[in-house]
């Protein structure tokens, strides 16, 4: 069963960080393009970072570049997001996401709360 796990989300004050994880399981995470995408209340889902099977990345949101990170243990099967320097506006649902060759799988999400 082909199945995308995220973790990691939670409660953090403005300026702290956070690591998500996405589990992949019942297929080779390493041969897919992986992003991480959020959607805030209210709004349409965004991406904001991918990394290809070679490990390439691209970040597609301004608002993070120099905060947030992508990276990939392809010995785990797992893709992280390393977020630092977290702002209110950083709240979301943070969605994982794997594609190859028109192949799409999603994560169920994980929730990311910026607050003091």
């Amino acid at each position: 069963q082909v199945q995308l796990v995220e973790s990691g989300g939670g409660l953090v004050q403005p300026g702290g960080s956070l690591r998500l994880s996405c589990a992949a399981s019942g297929f080779t995470l390493s041969i897919y393009t992986m992003s991480w995408y959020r959607q805030a209340p209210g709004k349409e889902r965004e991406l904001v970072l991918r990394i290809t099977s070679a490990g390439g990345t691209t970040n597609y949101l301004d608002s993070v570049k120099g905060r947030f990170t992508i990276s990939r243990d392809n010995a785990k099967n797992t893709v992280y997001l390393q977020m630092n320097s977290l702002k209110p506006e950083d709240t979301a649902v943070y969605y994982c996401n794997a594609i190859r060759l028109g192949r799409q799988y999603w994560g169920q999400g994980t929730q990311v709360t910026v607050s003091s």
